[in-house]
């Protein structure tokens, strides 16, 4: 027994090295994640699959959440992965609010550090619209609902130190730092930049080929 295991690693070692790469490489390097909710629209659709760049922020050992080296911080408009303990999952979210910052939200409008971000009608909906966020310069679609939505309001709050606060594009339908409350920068896996691609759950799984690698 012991012999035809011997026999079948040394048969197979080519492709158990490059099965070991591989794992490392979506440990530690970059991955790509299903997207199973709508928290993300219009920006991300359910049936996305969004490559994750794991070496945005940290180099991190493989298998652990371990950073042996920062490389850098979250940037506001940064699409953050982050394994949350307070929602007990992996979350998809947008940094709108780095440490220092004063974020407040009156009726699904940003204010950060006391000034208002400007917003630009982009599509109307029958039920809501979807608008163009300027982000402190980083233009982005956001979706909101007519009428009162109870998460369309939070006073004045400053983002602590080693933290983040995230957002959801699809405002009213995120369950997000107004919920689970700030993000530590020690949950921060990775950043989103691109979908790879995705399968439209509405129509047979069939692929959208117009999100081939399309940019977020």
């Amino acid at each position: 027994m012991k012999l035809k295991l011997k026999n079948l690693l040394k048969e197979n070692k080519g492709l158990l090295i490059f099965i070991a790469l591989m794992l490392v490489f979506r440990s530690a390097v970059a991955d790509w994640n299903d997207v199973p909710t709508g928290s993300m629209k219009p920006t991300i659709l359910e049936g996305d699959r969004i490559l994750v760049n794991k070496m945005a922020y940290d180099i991190r050992l493989p298998f652990s959440q371990i950073s042996l080296k920062k490389l850098a911080d979250p940037a506001r408009g940064d699409i953050i992965v982050f394994e949350s303990q307070k929602a007990g999952n992996q979350l998809v979210k947008r940094v709108v609010g780095i440490p220092g910052d004063v974020v407040e939200m009156r009726d699904n409008r940003l204010y950060i550090n006391g000034e208002a971000l400007t917003y630009v009608t982009q599509r109307a909906h029958t039920n809501g619209q979807d608008l163009v966020e300027n982000l402190v310069g980083i233009e982005h679609s956001v979706r909101i609902k007519r009428g009162h939505q109870p998460l369309a309001n939070f006073p004045p709050v400053q983002v602590p130190e080693n933290a983040y606060l995230a957002l959801g594009d699809n405002r009213d339908n995120s369950a997000d730092s107004r919920v689970i409350g700030f993000v530590p920068r020690h949950e921060i896996r990775g950043r989103a930049h691109h979908v790879l691609f995705s399968l439209n759950y509405d129509n047979f799984y069939l692929p959208r080929g117009d999100r081939f690698y399309h940019p977020i």
